[in-house]
């Protein structure tokens, strides 16, 4: 299992593992973007900045299986 982490990995860096490596970028920078807002919003509305962060991420992480369900890989 490790090893198949580690292909896929170097896959990933060479940019060989997904047939359009510029539609998996624009989907992580969607994500990224998304859970940089929240994290703003919601230090603004007055929470600590470790919670908005953590609770930011939380969602961030939650919304990438949605951006990422219809890449294709190689």
């Amino acid at each position: 299992m490790l090893e198949m982490a580690k292909s896929s990995i170097t896959l990933f860096f060479r940019g060989k593992l997904f047939s359009e490596p510029g539609k998996v970028y624009r989907q992580t920078a969607i994500g990224a973007t998304i859970t940089a807002l929240l994290v703003i919003a919601l230090a603004k509305a007055g929470l600590p900045l470790a919670v908005a962060a953590g609770l930011a991420c939380l969602i961030g992480g939650a919304l990438q299986p949605y951006l990422f369900k219809n890449l294709k890989y190689r």
